[in-house]
């Protein structure tokens, strides 16, 4: 009897076990796909099915069957929403609507974990304040006493509190601050209902390349570090690890991808997402707005930090959330070991998207990436690139003799060094000819009353070019 007691027990515990190796897993992913620095950690995974590369398939997952469900969003706070209600697993979004998450987790009787940054800035650039073309408003400081419009709880509302604090103004007094989703703020600016809007990725650069604002405010000017990154189920990644850490394999290869095909995989947002391929390659191109970066550096903890202590200043968040429990970097490091990667050596690498390339027009290698300037020609797979700005200006004429059209024109900010779409962009031509790009006409006034020189728009830097030859 007890042999047959034993056998039955032993075939009861088989049984169990091949139920547990045949779960059904879910793998449910919130995405935004408009908010296109997330791409490779929602948009470009999703499309190009990378994660079902990765799933694992030995071991306990052996007989696992995986149901993969993605679910877009325009902004991160109904991403949280989804996730308290159960229904989603993974959510990508903002430091600020980020460490909202781990907020509205507690108040829950849950907990999330941040377990990796996919892109973002150390400087603050993706985040900033646009007016509308037609506005005579040209910075920050002419905006008091005017209602600026926002999405309430996303990284541009909190580096909205903090530029008109650095101003030295109360948010509820000097400012009129208004609650205001993308979508609708792009319709307000075009018939000049908002007197201005501070938005995230990539709408700060996305509605004055469509040509109906204009950016007064970068979030580097504000030097508050900014990210997107994934933040899964506490609880969820637990129980499967090996799932979160093979997702961000999967982040990873989507990361790798797009720096090698910059231009492609720019188009293939556009395609998704609608959001046009050259503000696409603003952000991800080589020397773009925002650097892709998988690894927990410091600025980025000190993002998540200071987002918990502006959503204390907003009374959303009574005791905070210890951001050295609230950060989880096990699973990004887990998946970087299994890819063959160094995460240490990734760990203290700051630079932008590195830019090896030469000349388009004189052949000699491109040295310096505060001078460089591209030129996307329309009906070409890649962009062009030029060692200066004035070489790109001379450009664009042969281009027109040539009955070609450019399709985008790119400079790099001569203080910050970041990417900038060049209509948008001021110029300064100083007494030797050479040509260096600003972001915001101060910033070139004050450069050329140091250095001399004159302030030019796009336009007047073209004819300015030409005239001298």
């Amino acid at each position: 009897m007890r042999i047959k007691s034993l056998l039955v027990g032993s075939v009861f515990a088989a049984s169990a076990f091949s139920l547990a190796q045949a779960e059904t897993i879910r793998v449910a992913i919130g995405t935004q796909d408009t908010t296109i620095n997330t791409a490779t950690a929602g948009l470009l995974v999703r499309e190009l099915k990378l994660l079902d590369k990765y799933l694992p398939k030995d071991g306990k997952y052996k007989d696992a069957t995986y149901e993969i469900e993605w679910k877009n969003f325009t902004s991160g706070a109904p991403i949280t929403n989804d996730q308290i209600a159960g229904k989603l697993d993974f959510g990508i979004m903002a430091d600020f609507p980020g460490s909202f998450n781990g907020v509205a987790h507690e108040k829950a009787g849950r907990k999330s974990i941040f377990i990796a940054p996919v892109s973002g800035s150390v400087k603050g650039s993706g985040n900033g304040i646009v007016v509308p073309s037609i506005s005579q408003v040209q910075s920050l400081a002419d905006l008091k006493g005017k209602t600026i419009s926002v999405p309430f709880a996303s990284t541009a509302h909190g580096l909205l509190l903090r530029a008109v604090k650095a101003q030295g103004w109360d948010p509820e007094k000097d400012v009129t601050i208004i609650t205001q989703a993308p979508e609708v703020a792009g319709t307000a600016l075009r018939s000049n209902q908002i007197e201005a809007h501070a938005d995230f990725v990539p709408f700060a650069e996305l509605f004055p390349w469509r040509g109906f604002a204009r950016k007064i405010y970068d979030g580097s000017q504000a030097n508050g570090p900014t990210f997107h990154g994934v933040l899964v189920d506490k609880a969820y990644a637990e129980k499967y690890p090996e799932v979160v850490t093979a997702y961000l394999q999967a982040v990873i290869e989507a990361d790798k991808l797009f720096r090698e095909d910059p231009e492609k995989y720019s188009e293939l947002i556009e395609k998704v997402s609608g959001i046009e391929a050259e503000v696409d390659y603003l952000f991800h191109g080589p020397l773009g707005l925002q650097t892709r970066d998988l690894t927990w550096k410091p600025e980025w903890r000190q993002a998540v930090g200071t987002a918990i202590d502006t959503l204390k200043l907003l009374k959303k968040a009574d005791q905070g959330l210890d951001v050295d429990t609230f950060v989880d970097d096990k699973y990004i490091k887990a998946a970087f070991k299994a890819s063959g990667l160094d995460y240490d050596a990734a760990l203290k690498n700051y630079d932008q998207l590195t830019l090896v390339a030469k000349d388009a027009g004189s052949g000699q290698d491109i040295k310096d990436p505060k001078r460089v300037s591209q030129i996307w020609v329309k009906g070409e797979d890649k962009v062009r690139h030029y060692a200066s700005v004035e070489a790109a200006l001379k450009a664009l004429k042969t281009l027109d003799t040539e009955g070609k059209v450019s399709r985008a024109f790119y400079a790099q900010d001569h203080n910050s060094g970041i990417k900038l779409l060049g209509a948008q962009a001021w110029f300064v031509r100083s007494d030797d000819g050479q040509i260096n790009a600003f972001l915001l006409n101060d910033q070139a006034e004050a450069w050329a009353k140091a250095n001399g020189g004159k302030v030019l728009d796009l336009p007047g830097a073209r004819a300015a070019v030409l005239a001298s030859n």
